[in-house]
């Protein structure tokens, strides 16, 4: 099973649509359908209408940033996946793929507990064309980014089920810190998880916003 199957089985895309104005996702509020609707029709419209209008006063997502700390971030409007793409200097391709939040876990704090959100991040490094890639399972946190998985296939030829390696943490510490060093060394750090946890909270508005236009586009037909 590859790194793709691990983070929920989200299938990869090359192609990428261009992220529309914001505004194009709000639809009008005023607008009336010229058909008979029935009043629980009429009120499901009228608190979608509402939902919208409150998230675009109160919480609106702003135009979500194109790059970071040199790699190119590529959005995926309707997607639960964003792409980062850049290159190191020793002129590596990386490419990066991050989720959306996918879990979370509840961690103690002097004054309560605290609400620790997930995703789930795959890091390509390879250097050309039929060269060996080599490829990280992470988790990234809200201020740390941790290796789960560590492995190598040829560059566009992944077999079906690779053998992916020991688990990273059983490891010796002096190889896991040489690891993490390699990335860090690469842009790939505790500040990406941070950025990528900003980006994904406003990804998450857009993504509601896109989503509750569509479904009230629907019932206004």
């Amino acid at each position: 099973m590859s790194g793709r199957a691990l983070v929920n089985g989200c299938r990869r895309r090359t192609s990428l649509l261009p992220f529309p104005p914001f505004f194009s996702i709000i639809k009008s509020l005023s607008s009336s359908t010229t058909q008979i609707q029935s009043p629980s029709h009429s009120n499901l419209l009228r608190l979608l209408r509402n939902e919208i209008q409150y998230h675009h006063h109160y919480a609106p997502p702003h135009q979500p940033v194109t790059e970071f700390d040199g790699f190119m971030v590529e959005d995926r409007p309707g997607e639960q996946w964003i792409t980062l793409r850049g290159k190191s200097a020793k002129d590596e391709n990386i490419k990066i793929e991050a989720t959306m939040f996918d879990g979370s876990i509840i961690a103690p704090k002097s004054c309560g507990e605290n609400l620790r959100l997930h995703i789930s991040v795959l890091v390509d490094i390879w250097k050309g064309e039929g060269t060996d890639l080599m490829e990280f399972v992470c988790s990234a946190w809200p201020d740390s980014l941790e290796i789960q998985k560590v492995y190598i296939f040829r560059h566009g030829k992944s077999p079906a089920q690779p053998y992916m390696g020991p688990q990273f943490k059983i490891l010796n510490t002096e190889l896991r810190t040489g690891f993490y060093e390699f990335l860090k060394t690469r842009g790939v750090n505790d500040g990406l998880s941070k950025f990528l946890h900003d980006y994904m909270m406003n990804k998450d508005r857009i993504e509601l916003m896109r989503w509750l236009g569509k479904v009230q586009s629907y019932f206004e037909k």
